[in-house]
């Protein structure tokens, strides 16, 4: 793949009968189908390589039954490590928590649409009397009842499902300490259905198009799930949470580390232009940069060899390629 103009800033569409430019593939890690595990390219689950002694806390964390709290800069690929964890032991797609100021642990748990439930039931009343359309739908409030990730994961099954909770230092102060009790019983209840005149009742799930029978409005796991939390390491938790979690920090990265990167993501590279790029990318970080691994894969995939032979044009891509993230 050489550099290519695709776009010149004219906004002038091709003349009529002219050939549309076909766009370039995208990166193997940007591709749709290879992001839903389907079609061709690299899977991430298999491209990503572990720290030093991230495989033994994971191993501790399944022994223990304990969540994993991964520490590290952003970029780091903590978030990537429970796909590896899933595809490796057959657990099913990953559930994903991602975490922001304003998640609170019953969003996490599940859903209840009142204000739904009552247009729904206003709209099959007519003048007193419910019109079921030869359907006697009745009271079903499992239609506005959707589990979220933390509350499909703790369902019951044979093998436990994997769940990301994602940049867990941007919650609210309490969430940290709100999820102990959920972990440490594996279960919770959803009160609306608990009251409910109906025993079983169809919910759906954070899996899509996925429903689930929950009797007596408890929802209990036969087998905790696998958990791992990941933190940029911006605030302090609770010894509480702490000492429930298995801790690992990310290590500092290596040139030999980033390299061993770069070449699962895109091959064997062995050339100037992609060694310079790792050290340019090693010294950001040296000097207390903040840039992120993919940050580098983009790099090294438009910059390596002679594909931009223009020495300004290239250094102009690589310090935007390249430029801090800041700490926002």
């Amino acid at each position: 793949m050489s550099w290519t103009p695709y776009y010149r800033g004219t906004g002038v569409p091709p003349k009529d009968g002219a050939e549309l430019p076909e766009l370039p593939a995208p990166p193997p890690w940007r591709a749709p189908a290879r992001q839903q595990g389907i079609g061709s390219g690299k899977d991430p689950a298999t491209t990503y390589r572990p720290a030093p002694g991230l495989v033994d806390a994971v191993n501790a964390a399944l022994h223990l039954r304990r969540p994993l709290l991964l520490t590290g800069r952003a970029g780091s690929g903590k978030s990537t490590v429970i796909r590896q964890i899933a595809a490796e032991l057959g657990l099913g797609k990953v559930l994903h928590w991602h975490i922001t100021s304003r998640s609170t642990l019953p969003d996490a748990l599940y859903r209840y649409d009142a204000l739904g439930r009552i247009h729904a039931h206003n709209l099959r009343t007519v003048d007193g009397k419910v019109q079921t359309d030869g359907d006697d739908h009745g009271d079903d409030i499992g239609e506005f009842v959707q589990l979220g990730p933390l509350g499909t994961a703790l369902l019951p099954g044979d093998r436990p499902r994997a769940l990301l909770i994602d940049e867990i230092d941007k919650s609210d102060l309490d969430l940290p300490s709100d999820l102990l009790d959920v972990l440490e019983r594996g279960g919770f209840e959803i009160p609306e259905l608990a009251r409910h005149r109906e025993r079983k009742i169809v919910t759906r799930t954070a899996d899509k198009d996925g429903k689930r029978v929950i009797e007596r409005g408890w929802v209990q796991c036969t087998e905790f799930p696998v958990i791992v939390l990941t933190s940029n390491g911006e605030r302090d938790f609770p010894a509480p949470f702490l000492r429930r979690c298995i801790r690992f920090d990310m290590p500092a990265l290596s040139q030999e580390a980033l390299t061993d990167i770069v070449t699962a993501h895109l091959g064997d590279i062995k050339d100037s232009t992609t060694a310079a790029l790792v050290q340019d990318f090693l010294k950001k970080l040296n000097d207390g940069g903040y840039v992120a691994i993919d940050q580098l894969l983009n790099a090294v995939y438009l910059l390596r060899g002679e594909r931009v032979p223009d020495p300004e044009q290239r250094q102009s891509l690589k310090d935007m390629l390249l430029q801090g993230l800041g700490r926002g």
